[in-house]
């Protein structure tokens, strides 16, 4: 107030330069006020942009937070699912832990009774072997005692057939009892000492069937055949011809050397090359 009063008494160009002062200091307030204006209505803008991002952050955290929440219960059941499964884990590990301690200790007891059984049947094998073996010697004894019994009863009638002549000095063993010895040693089943032999084939029955046409060329080759020593020196004496008692074991020998591939342990096989032979040959054919 005391400024307008001051201003009355001015002269009026003072007053028109002052009212001039006055307009400008309204424009610029003016201008400043519209700047604040603008500016204002670009932090508004700002702020509502601001708010919609809020709201949308807002918005996202929500179906965030929701999310983790169904995360956490799918967590917390793949747990649960965890700790039952290692427990029916721990479980089964525990059950087959003891299945396999009994299956081993069943296994060792397995294998200590086949050890033990498998000693036994060695045992048995051993025994079995040695009993054949006795078998056998006892045979080869039994032949060899009946070699020398046939070569004593042929030195029997000799001396019975001349009383008056001297005393002869007994002969050596002959080369017929000899081979006798070793016939009947070939008949002699060597399955008794190495077991039953394995099953083969027939052999052709052609090989063990002789015609009767051949009989004739047979006898022929038996007396053309030379006697043997011993019986040179009986026939010397004025006995009569020595009837050879070993047609059987030479007929023997004759049917396992028609097959060599056959074992000589099948008394089976023997007994029908025998019957097969007796079909085609006498009586006096066989001790020939």
């Amino acid at each position: 107030m005391l400024m307008l009063t001051v201003n009355l008494y001015l002269p009026r160009r003072a007053l028109i330069t002052f009212i001039k002062q006055l307009k400008r200091w309204s424009l610029s307030l003016s201008l400043c006020v519209s700047e604040l204006q603008e500016e204002e209505e670009i932090l508004e803008a700002r702020c509502r942009e601001l708010e919609n991002r809020l709201s949308e952050q807002g918005c996202t955290l929500g179906e965030l937070r929701k999310e983790m929440g169904y995360k956490g219960s799918l967590v917390g059941a793949l747990r649960a699912n965890l700790k039952e499964k290692e427990r029916h884990f721990l479980e089964e590990l525990k059950r087959r832990s003891h299945c396999s301690t009994v299956l081993n200790t069943e296994l060792q007891k397995q294998t200590e009774a086949a050890a033990y059984l498998s000693f036994q049947l060695h045992a048995a094998r051993q025994k079995l072997h040695q009993q054949r073996m006795q078998q056998r010697q006892g045979l080869l004894s039994r032949a060899n005692n009946q070699g020398v019994q046939h070569g004593a009863e042929q030195n029997i009638p000799l001396s019975g057939a001349s009383p008056s002549s001297p005393v002869v000095k007994p002969k050596r063993k002959s080369i017929r009892a000899s081979s006798r010895v070793d016939r009947t040693r070939e008949c002699v089943p060597i399955e008794k000492v190495t077991g039953p032999a394995e099953p083969t084939a027939m052999p052709d029955p052609a090989l063990f069937l002789h015609p009767r046409r051949h009989r004739a060329r047979s006898r022929l080759t038996v007396a053309q055949r030379p006697p043997p020593l011993g019986q040179d020196e009986e026939d010397g004496g004025g006995e009569g011809p020595v009837v050879d008692h070993d047609g059987g074991a030479r007929l023997m020998t004759s049917a396992t050397d028609a097959f060599p591939s056959e074992p000589h342990g099948s008394v089976e096989f023997c007994i029908q090359v025998l019957v097969r032979k007796l079909v085609y040959y006498d009586k006096d054919d066989l001790f020939q």
